[in-house]
């Protein structure tokens, strides 16, 4: 009889996830060795883990996944949505030692280990996230290693850090200066690659084929933290697109002559912003068309008179509900975000337009009888249905009408 074959794993680093409260998850080390501190929160979504951890909106967070199994697809270039991975650290239950995919370059531990990034494994993320949904967001110390073993220093730590309200991050994560982006959307079609061409003749999707051929027009993108695919969307739309650093004034930004003005996603409190709100209020002023997303959503809303609070736990996933008020239509969103607008504080020409069925807090607003607009989630994302593509289509309009209106 043939002798059965046997594996043996190699032996793990610890890993240890201390939360404020004095909270103990133990599991094991899954990418770099070290410590570090964040507010712990969880996301819901059942696929893409790396545009996740690459989402600049994540700065210093540590992100739960709730999916059961992260990294079984690897990790490749292509699905970046910043500049490496972002996030403070990692939390989930199980990360296959191996990864499964035409398209994966190297696995997801190795990815977040040469960007230094701690990472644990193993760890009961369904007590986790009951807890956070339980408590709210809270600080937190991860751990990998031999700081894994020291549980009162790792506690201490997280009782350290200061949280996120009042934390202005943008600019931290804001590209230097400003660069033109003229990449199109990738489609995979036959195992090629095929990307769409910045003037909007690419593979564009549904959408581009309903809108004017050779749609033209100059967008000014805000980098508070901005998603590349966003910038995809707009270039699909044959909008030509120059990104400028969080700090940009309003005057810098009509230096260079913008047809439209979008203002992104990004980390932190909106509310301590203030040079990027006075900024906005101007370029309001000025008559171009405005499209924010996310934290841009809330700046525009900050810059028009309303007021912004601290969520308990946030929204992190792929499957949230929200109600479009015009249409009573029900959107299935991506949304990621610890920050919102208070409708109760909207002033009266800030009218609301979406709404979340979770809660009931407000989802995007429009300036009436403006080309003036913003969404609280992300349009940008595919969590299945793509119907929110559409507020791309809205903004390239109005910087087409805008262009019309001016006889460019």
């Amino acid at each position: 009889m043939a002798a059965a074959l046997s594996r043996i794993d190699p032996p793990s680093t610890p890993g240890l996830l201390a939360l404020a409260d004095g909270t103990l998850f133990r599991g094991r080390a899954l990418a770099a060795e070290g410590r570090t501190c964040g507010e712990v929160v969880f996301n819901t979504a059942m696929t893409g883990y790396q545009e996740v951890v690459t989402d600049p909106s994540y700065h210093q967070q540590i992100v739960t996944l709730t999916a059961a199994h992260v990294g079984v697809v690897g990790v490749n270039p292509d699905d970046e949505e910043g500049r490496g991975p972002q996030v403070a650290g990692l939390v989930v239950r199980d990360a296959p030692r191996t990864f499964a995919s035409w398209r994966g370059r190297e696995d997801l531990g190795t990815y977040l280990r040469r960007a230094g990034v701690v990472a644990v494994a193993d760890i009961d993320t369904r007590r986790l996230t009951h807890l956070l949904r339980e408590r709210g967001a809270m600080a937190g110390c991860i751990a990998a290693g031999e700081a894994a073993r020291d549980e009162a220093a790792c506690v201490a730590a997280a009782r350290a850090f200061p949280g996120l309200q009042g934390a202005a991050l943008a600019e931290a994560v804001s590209l230097p200066e400003p660069a033109g982006w003229a990449a199109g959307s990738v489609r995979w079609l036959g195992g090629h690659v095929q990307k769409g061409r910045s003037d909007g003749t690419g593979l564009a999707g549904q959408a581009l084929e309903d809108m004017s051929e050779g749609l033209a027009g100059h967008v000014v993108a805000f980098d508070f933290g901005v998603k590349r695919n966003i910038l995809r969307l707009l270039v699909d739309r044959g909008l030509r697109v120059t990104v400028v650093p969080a700090a940009t004034t309003a005057a810098q930004a009509l230096a260079l002559r913008p047809d439209g003005i979008f203002l992104s996603n990004g980390p932190g409190d909106p509310e301590p912003l203030q040079a990027q709100q006075a900024a906005i209020r101007e370029l309001v002023a000025a008559g171009l068309p405005v499209f924010g997303i996310c934290l841009g959503h809330q700046l525009l809303c900050l810059a028009l008179g309303a007021r912004t609070f601290k969520m308990k736990f946030g929204h992190h996933g792929a499957n949230h509900p929200v109600r479009e008020l015009a249409t009573g239509r029900v959107l299935i969103t991506s949304q990621n975000h610890g920050f919102a607008a208070d409708p109760a504080t909207l002033p009266p020409a800030l009218r609301p337009t979406h709404v979340s069925l979770f809660d009931g807090s407000l989802q995007g607003v429009e300036l009436a009888g403006r080309p003036v607009f913003s969404f609280q989630g992300h349009p940008e994302a595919s969590p299945g249905p793509r119907e929110l593509a559409g507020l791309f289509d809205r903004f390239a309009r109005e910087v087409v009408a805008g262009r019309a209106a001016r006889g460019v």
